[in-house]
Order: C-alpha cells, then structure tokens, then sequence
C-alpha cells in the first residue's frame, strides 16, 4: 500500500479532529475515525489487488517476454494500465501521473467522494454542511496531511543517503532504515503512529 496503515489510521483521526463538529458532527470520534481509515484502506488495496493480478499475468508469459526481449517493467506498466482503464480505477500514485505526492489529486478526490457517501449512509457521523463542501474540505485536509507526509518521507530518505556506505533503495536494510527515520520524523512533529 502507498501509505503505511498507521499514517492512514493517524490521517483519519486528524480528519475527524479538524472538521468535527464544523462539517459533521459525531458522537464517537474513535469509531468516525475508524470509518474513515476504512474507506481509505479499501480504496488503497484496490490498486495493490490489482498490481498482484498483473504479476500473477505476466508469470505465466516470462518466458515470452524473455524470448521477445521485452522488459518486466514495460510489460508490466501495459498490463497495469490496460486493466486499470477496463476496470475504471483511479491510479493510486501521484507519481505515476506528475503529482508530487504519493496519493494523485484524482484519487484524493475519488476518495472524498467515497467518503462523504460513506459518511451520510453511517449512524456515527451527522452531516451539518452540504456534501460538496464537506466533500471539498477532506479533499483540502488530506492534501494538507499527504504534503506534510512527502516532507517527512524525503527527510527520512535524505537520512538514509547520508549514510556512509550506500544502501540501495528497495532492499531490506533500505526499508527498516526508511521506517525507523519515517518514524523519527514524524515523532518530530508531534505525531506519534502507534497512538
């Protein structure tokens, strides 16, 4: 998943503090924020269950693709696309599309959308604003948190280059360095994960 499951359930939480009780009000602010988190998640792991069906694909066409001389990758991103359009999925990552965050504008907005439709079907929230500017003000809190969140990962990356001997990106040291200085940037802001 593009976003680790604890910044979504700490993006969540800070969602429903910000906009409660302006834009909705809630009786339960732990449960509101659990639905939130929810809706993200299931969001977020359309995009993973598909990337797992693409390389379940092209296992089954290795030797093809050897045989051809076409690049995993290549193939890889033709397949992604090729179903992302059939199914009509929002691309996850903003980077794909020239966003500079790890979530697209799109599929910021697609979520708000899931979320304000979540939200007026669900007993734990009451509405007090229209949908659009309930719809607008996610859309304008979850930019907020996904730009804080790309400053904190560079920090942690930037950290990780500085490093005397290099580490290469995508290896297992790489990622628990990555989740340890992610961590201690975060802690820097006041924000603590495993709260």
């Amino acid at each position: 998943m593009l976003l680790a499951r604890e910044f979504i359930a700490y993006m969540s939480r800070d969602v429903v503090r910000r906009l409660s009780p302006g834009l909705f009000e809630t009786s339960n602010p732990a449960t509101a924020a659990n639905l939130v988190a929810e809706v993200i998640e299931e969001d977020l792991s359309v995009e993973d269950r598909l990337n797992d069906e693409v390389r379940d694909l092209l296992e089954d066409y290795s030797e093809y693709m050897r045989r051809e001389n076409v690049s995993y990758q290549e193939m890889f991103r033709r397949v992604k696309n090729q179903l992302l359009a059939q199914r009509k999925v929002i691309r996850a990552s903003g980077r794909d599309t020239g966003d500079p965050m790890k979530l697209s504008r799109d599929k910021v907005n697609d979520i708000s959308h899931k979320l304000v439709t979540a939200m007026r079907k669900s007993r734990d929230f009451r509405v007090r604003k229209d949908a659009n500017e309930l719809r607008l003000a996610l859309v304008r809190e979850i930019t907020d948190l996904l730009q804080m969140e790309e400053r904190v990962d560079k920090a942690a990356r930037q950290k990780i280059k500085t490093q005397k001997r290099e580490i290469i990106e995508g290896g297992e040291e790489y990622e628990v360095l990555h989740r340890r200085y992610y961590a201690e940037e975060l802690k820097k802001l006041g924000i603590n994960l495993s709260a």
